[in-house]
């Protein structure tokens, strides 16, 4: 009986010795790509099929045979971002792929050596994310989301033009989105929409969300502000509850313009922002050249280059509001 046991400890402790060197094996054959996202976990089907995933494949990384892909998501749980990004950097990927300015944020502060690439940060330099667009000059590179201030003035002005009498907007903003490394607010968004406000005549205020429950609080009190339109930008938290939003904008009779498609195809009136595929393939083509060696401090952080408007003319005829034809006729996408 002894015996018995004696080999089964000595076989144990065989396989414990061996683990490590099965681990550093498996890497050297497959690096490991962290995936750190606010968002729920997705179905196998959205792993499967993807802009990201898919233009990885096309590059020759594929989950399971040239590439390992470890997934930290945080269940539409922001504040949990920060102790997923501890145990990610624990794990020591090649390289984390950042879902969002949130993620992105929690990630930079989590480690300062193994290579980040960001999707979606709004000012990534304002942030301190990287020193500069062009040379970030640290372990943190990626895809920006707002290439300038022109951008907050050109959605006024597709208001101006859906909506030309209204005057008072209410801005929802999703103020974790721009928060910096040091967890102080960014003032450069509010600065930029309201100058742009300024120039067009438009009365605009802020209402400040970070969690859902200040998002629901928010609606109601936009309405007692007396706002006659919605201004806003594609956060992950206000993506979550597009179709809470698109059905307020609809029963209020409020034009709305928003940063993302999704909003639109939600119910929101119209939106003027980036391309989301795109970016997506971009950040994996990023990705890419960090697996096969490219220095991050040199690689330049990219800002979106292809836009698209959006509109909804089932919502425009629920709310009363002839969509002028220019605005249709550069529009990428409508839903009737």
């Amino acid at each position: 009986m002894r015996r018995i046991e004696r080999r089964k400890f000595l076989a144990a402790a065989a396989a414990l010795a061996a683990a490590p060197l099965a681990i550093a094996q498996r890497r050297a054959a497959s690096p490991v790509l962290a995936i750190l996202s606010p968002n729920p976990h997705p179905t196998p089907q959205f792993i499967a099929d993807n802009p990201f995933s898919n233009r990885l494949r096309s590059l020759g990384w594929v989950e399971g045979r040239t590439l390992t892909v470890e997934r930290f998501y945080a269940g539409g749980r922001e504040d949990r971002l920060a102790g997923l990004a501890e145990d990610l950097v624990r794990r020591n990927p090649d390289v984390i792929w950042a879902v969002g300015p949130e993620a992105a944020l929690a990630a930079a502060r989590a480690t300062k050596s193994i290579p980040i690439v960001f999707w979606g940060v709004s000012y990534p330099v304002e942030q301190g994310l990287v020193e500069s667009l062009s040379r970030p000059g640290r372990n943190v590179t990626g895809i920006a989301f707002i290439p300038t201030a022109e951008l907050h003035k050109k959605r006024l002005e597709i208001l101006r033009e859906v909506a030309p009498s209204a005057k008072r907007a209410a801005e929802l903003a999703v103020t974790t989105a721009t928060r910096d490394v040091a967890g102080r607010q960014t003032p450069v968004r509010r600065d930029a929409v309201h100058a742009a406000a300024t120039q067009l005549g438009i009365d605009v205020r802020e209402f400040g969300v970070a969690t859902q429950e200040e998002l629901l609080a928010a609606l109601p009190a936009m309405l007692e502000w007396r706002a006659d339109a919605l201004i806003m930008g594609a956060a992950f938290l206000a993506v979550r509850e597009r179709h809470r939003i698109g059905a307020f904008v609809v029963a209020n009779r409020l034009p709305s313009v928003h940063g993302a498609c999704d909003f639109v195809e939600a119910g929101g009136l119209v939106s003027y922002g980036p391309v989301g595929p795109r970016m997506f393939e971009r950040a994996a083509e990023y990705v890419d050249q960090v697996l096969r060696g490219a220095n991050v401090a040199e690689l330049a952080a990219e800002l979106p280059s292809d836009f698209e408007v959006c509109v909804n003319l089932k919502t425009a005829a629920a709310i009363g509001i002839t969509v002028p034809q220019p605005l249709l006729l550069r529009a990428r996408r409508i839903f009737e």
